[in-house]
């Protein structure tokens, strides 16, 4: 399967910055992509570097415009779309939302975002609640999407459930990067970890990994911290941790690879991580901290 991932540089201008979105998916359209990733939080600026009660006014439904372009887009060039918004469910209740969109425009499924930082800089557990829709593969005419959401791309278990309910695919949109005043070693110990811990969502369930992150400066409106800076470097990956294309760390890209969908069943014979699993005792996994 060819899929595309879109990385791209945003502005405050999110007319503008769903145009490049637009563009990504037409470039990623002429060169036979059936999969297209876009970034996390695609149509603005990541807001959550401060905390404003007026950012709420962004959120949109799951029939917002932000939707309804991308089925455009899908219908338009026949393939399947993963993208990603601010979600309003309801007075008070926002959510961190990736939306599939199937190849005819329809809404395949959505993932909302499990795993909510509150860290300098990434203040998300002001703006999303939590997501209620568990770890579930979402049905497409590509295959079964296995959708998460940056931070989630941190905890083993995530993608685990996602591998044992049927996903052939794991994909992350992303929001992701580095102070500039931070030391390059420890630029490099972040990146560095980011690529690794994916790579063994990988490795770990025998499945390609598709992760799409955000690229270039924004802005802390509060100037409370030094302005973030997206650190791109969106990947592919087999089964097998094997990197098959590699975006830049400091230029938007759209990234097309081809995924060969088969590779996991022979992968999965030759390292058969689920057969020799111990459920019998992993009880505690449920525990916080074993004291």
């Amino acid at each position: 399967m060819r899929v595309a991932l879109v990385q791209q540089a945003n502005t405050a201008d999110r007319a503008a910055n769903l145009a490049r979105s637009v563009e990504g998916i037409e470039q990623a359209a002429s060169q036979g992509a059936e999969l297209v990733l876009l970034q996390e939080l695609h149509a603005g600026l990541y807001f959550c570097q401060t905390e404003d009660a007026d950012v709420f006014d962004q959120a949109e439904a799951l029939d917002g415009p932000t939707v309804t372009l991308l089925a455009e887009q899908a219908r338009k060039h026949g393939l399947v779309i993963v993208g990603s918004i601010f979600e309003r469910r309801a007075a008070g209740i926002y959510h961190n939302t990736a939306v599939v969109l199937e190849r005819d425009g329809s809404v395949a499924g959505v993932y909302r975002k499990m795993h909510i930082p509150d860290d300098p800089g990434y203040y998300e557990k002001f703006y999303f609640t939590p997501g209620d829709l568990g770890f579930e593969p979402i049905d497409t005419s590509v295959g079964r999407l296995g959708v998460l959401v940056c931070w989630d791309q941190w905890y083993p278990e995530a993608a685990r459930l996602m591998a044992l309910a049927g996903a052939e695919v794991l994909l992350y949109p992303t929001a992701i990067g580095w102070h500039p005043e931070e030391p390059e070693d420890e630029h490099q110990r972040q990146i560095d970890a980011w690529r690794t811990v994916q790579r063994g969502h990988a490795v770990a369930n025998g499945l390609p990994v598709l992760s799409c992150n955000r690229v270039g400066p924004e802005s802390d409106p509060s100037t409370a911290l030094a302005d973030a800076q997206f650190w791109g470097a969106s990947f592919v990956c087999g089964p097998q941790g094997e990197l098959l294309a590699e975006a830049p760390t400091d230029a938007p890209c759209v990234l097309v690879a081809d995924v060969d969908m088969q590779r996991s069943e022979r992968v999965r014979r030759m390292w058969p991580f689920l057969r020799d699993r111990r459920i019998d005792a992993y009880d505690e996994i449920l525990l916080r901290y074993r004291d």
